[in-house]
């Protein structure tokens, strides 16, 4: 069984429209106990997110800006190297969440496999996604905190999702760690099965204490899997 995004996403979806004030914003995070929201349109279409950091730039950069004396952080001045200090002194000025926000959003959708949300999330540096329906109207939101719902998976339903394509291997699995035993015909399968079993969502680790009767992997070949 693949866990997509639909089976750990809340639906329970803490947003504001691109007008909603400061005060607003920070008292939804404050009151919500969140890390950042979308912001939306007059069609619910997320036109981006704004987090704690954005909050955070006008009190972090506002000397810089209105007094001499300010010396700016670190931060202020790598900004300033790598070229963002524009979009930094936008959201230090901002007074509404369209001028807070970081846009474009970076979202998902409710099929798209948790794994591919997490390398997502990775990759971006972010730590929630809008998830949005095929018109593009948010539809739920996932955060780091969902994904690791995978790995609460029971270990007998794990178990028994690998005893469906590894006889006549043993399998056993606890607190999501999987040993497989016992003896196979070719050394192929042994590959198969422990990549199939690795992919597997839920999956902590694999333990590999299977043997092979007919080595059919050629020395120095590559091999690429059935």
């Amino acid at each position: 069984m693949r866990i997509t995004v639909a089976d750990v996403m809340t639906t329970d979806i803490i947003a504001v429209r691109k007008d909603a004030s400061f005060r607003t914003v920070a008292t939804l995070l404050i009151d919500k106990n969140i890390s950042g929201l979308p912001v939306l349109d007059e069609r619910s279409h997320v036109l981006g997110v704004v987090s704690e950091a954005d909050l955070l730039c006008k009190e972090e950069f506002k000397r810089l800006y209105y007094t001499d004396t300010y010396w700016p952080t670190l931060r202020a001045r790598l900004c300033h190297r790598v070229g963002s200090e524009g979009a930094i002194a936008r959201k230090a000025r901002a007074q509404t969440a369209e001028g807070l926000m970081t846009s474009p959003a970076i979202v998902t959708t409710d099929d798209s496999p948790v794994v591919l949300a997490a390398r997502m999330m990775d990759r971006h540096g972010v730590k929630r996604l809008p998830v949005v329906d095929a018109d593009g109207a948010i539809v739920g939101i996932v955060t780091r905190h969902d994904l690791i719902k995978v790995f609460a998976r029971p270990d007998p339903e794990i178990e028994k999702e690998i005893a469906e394509y590894a006889d006549p291997a043993a399998v056993e699995v606890k607190q999501g760690v999987v040993t497989l035993t016992g003896e196979v015909h070719r050394r192929s399968q042994v590959l198969n099965m422990v990549r199939l079993t690795d992919s597997l969502d839920g999956v902590v680790a694999v333990e590999n204490r299977l043997t092979w009767r007919s080595d059919d992997i050629p020395p120095g070949g590559v091999w690429g899997g059935a």
